[in-house]
């Protein structure tokens, strides 16, 4: 009997958080419809490729939603096992509200991590691809910054010239082996600065140890430098802003390729930051589910239950907002990175705790 009650409560579990993914993912796509077909309006494409796009980037929206998607399969299936009496008739059979609370949300909890493992992967791949696509139509390409196993590559219009520039991997706001390269209208080459360093923590760009290849007829001058200034509409914080997407690599990728991400110049911050965000999701998903028990546990009495999803919807809101409060003052160096995304976790368990407990007495 043990055994078919818990499938019971695990299968229409599932089947309830499956639904509403579904649902979501039917708005999230008409949403997000309509801003493809605003990007593609003016370019002649098929009317499936607005359609595609929208298809792939709706999961990896879902999957930063997945807390408060759970929250709503929690609160959805609990108060219908309540108003239909299941929950009386769970009691009968010995299972209390803190043992039926332990199976939904440890079943939660795993599926975060299948999720993590196995889901980002793919919604990753897709956000990636969805990138690299829309890149291909983007108007506006005067302005172009790209990062590669070749360095980092920067295509600028200054006035009366274009400008390329090329350098090695980034070390803080230093890049090293830069070389710059500067077009007139016809894309002829006008002048070459070759550069071991470059400090770029401001839009006024100080070149080190700098060789300026500049011509003259159908020979280049050149001339030597200690140091040298160029004015940039990039600074450190625009570039490394243009990296910050991390939703293209995936919780694995990020785990396994940690060390040669850094390498490769990714900023440390923002990876540390993507990691601990990525491993509070099961946590956030254990937790969602203790606070749909504590709102829909506390009595056997049939309810409105609109009124129960108005306070999910205002508890909801709260939550995301002391969350995004916290990343914020981490950002900001208020208070360390690591602490401010694990505080609502922490802050969330309390209360998590001190609820479930006294559901347990009812």
């Amino acid at each position: 009997m043990n055994k078919i009650i818990l499938n019971y409560l695990i299968k229409n579990f599932l089947k309830t958080f499956l639904i509403i993914v579904l649902i979501i993912y039917c708005f999230g796509l008409i949403l997000n419809l309509f801003e493809e077909i605003e990007f593609f309006k003016n370019l002649d494409v098929s009317i499936f490729m607005p359609l595609m796009l929208a298809g792939i980037f709706v999961p990896s929206m879902i999957t930063k939603l997945l807390p408060f998607i759970i929250f709503v399969s929690s609160m959805v299936f609990m108060l219908k096992i309540r108003n239909n009496k299941d929950l009386l008739v769970l009691k009968i059979y010995g299972y209390s509200n803190i043992k039926i609370f332990f199976i939904l949300a440890f079943t939660s909890f795993l599926l975060g991590w299948l999720i993590l493992i196995t889901i980002t992967p793919f919604t990753s791949s897709m956000v990636k691809y969805y990138e690299q696509t829309k890149s291909q139509y983007a108007r506006d390409i005067d302005h172009l910054v790209s990062f590669n196993k070749n360095g980092l590559w920067i295509k600028e219009n200054t006035i009366n010239k274009k400008r390329i520039i090329n350098a090695s991997k980034p070390e803080g706001f230093i890049l090293n082996d830069v070389m710059i390269f500067h077009l007139d209208e016809k894309n002829s080459l006008i002048e070459k600065i070759f550069a071991r360093k470059a400090n770029i923590e401001t839009n006024d760009w100080i070149l080190n140890d700098v060789t300026i290849y500049e011509s003259s007829g159908e020979v280049f001058e050149i001339k030597e430098l200690a140091n040298f200034n160029i004015s940039s509409i990039y600074d450190y914080n625009k570039i490394t802003s243009l990296f910050k997407n991390f939703d293209t690599m995936s919780f694995l990728e990020i785990l396994i390729n940690y060390k040669n991400l850094i390498f490769n110049g990714y900023n440390e911050r923002f990876l540390v930051l993507s990691l601990n965000s990525m491993l509070t999701l099961p946590f956030f998903l254990f937790l969602m589910t203790g606070v749909a028990s504590i709102l829909t546990m506390h009595t056997l009495k049939k309810s409105n239950n609109s009124k129960f999803m108005i306070i999910g919807l205002i508890i909801c809101v709260l939550i995301y907002y002391f969350k995004d409060l916290s990343l914020a003052l981490g950002q900001t160096d208020r208070v360390p990175l690591i602490l401010a995304v694990w505080s609502p976790v922490i802050a969330l368990s309390f209360f998590t705790f001190i609820g479930v407990l006294q559901i347990n007495e009812k």
